[in-house]
């Protein structure tokens, strides 16, 4: 499990074609003070988990799976890329609980400039929109974000010029592909409320006679 606060900017050092799977080598200093082998590391979002590692790099497996729903597949030697460790039970909830499993993949529709922040419009796949709210979170490329405004097809975020200088989203153009995660709360209620409305129609259901 993750916060979705970045902790440093990664530079992919290498891939391995695997067939139906890769191996990604990555460059980093902060995540892997404390790396062990088998831990996560959330890469753009995406929960990896530590399957080598040196001073200065660090190698993941990324399964066909992972390719087919995420932008990993885009992925390039030289790119740079969000990390960010497992929380521990000692770690601030800087942002919102986040999984590292990706829910789907957006495009950057539009970046309007301000003078402090910056308005990034992204697009949303369609069955992701009914877990977004106007305040609600939102992970982009594991960046824990406040949605401003949640339309049907799409949703935007301010960004202030921290996260942009910190994360990979001051870097992210118009078409840019980036990994969404919708909130797992939102989830959770989805799933019990649905419970409870089938139930309720159950018990309307027997009282009025009606058998299926």
């Amino acid at each position: 499990m993750f916060t979705g606060i970045v902790e440093e900017l990664g530079t992919i050092a290498g891939i391995e074609d695997q067939g139906d799977a890769i191996r990604l080598t990555v460059n980093a200093a902060t995540v892997l003070q404390d790396a062990a082998l088998g831990d996560s590391i959330a890469v753009n979002g995406c929960c990896l988990t530590v399957a080598t590692r040196d001073d200065d790099t660090w190698t993941a497996d990324v399964m066909q799976e992972t390719l087919d729903k995420t932008s990993l597949r885009g992925v390039a030697i030289g790119d740079v890329v969000n990390l960010e460790r497992a929380v521990t039970p000692q770690t601030r909830l800087g942002g919102h609980i986040v999984q590292g499993h990706v829910d789907g993949v957006g495009e950057v529709l539009a970046r309007t400039p301000s003078e402090h922040w910056e308005v990034v419009e992204v697009s949303l796949p369609a069955h992701l929109s009914r877990y977004l709210v106007d305040k609600g979170s939102i992970t982009v490329d594991g960046v824990s974000l406040t949605v401003v405004e949640a339309k049907d097809a799409s949703f935007t975020v301010s960004l202030i010029p921290e996260t942009l200088a910190r994360t990979t989203l001051g870097r992210r153009q118009v078409g840019d592909r980036v990994n969404l995660e919708a909130d797992v709360l939102a989830k959770h209620v989805e799933k019990l409320l649905g419970g409870r409305v089938a139930s309720a129609s159950e018990r309307i259901e027997t009282q009025s006679g009606v058998t299926q």
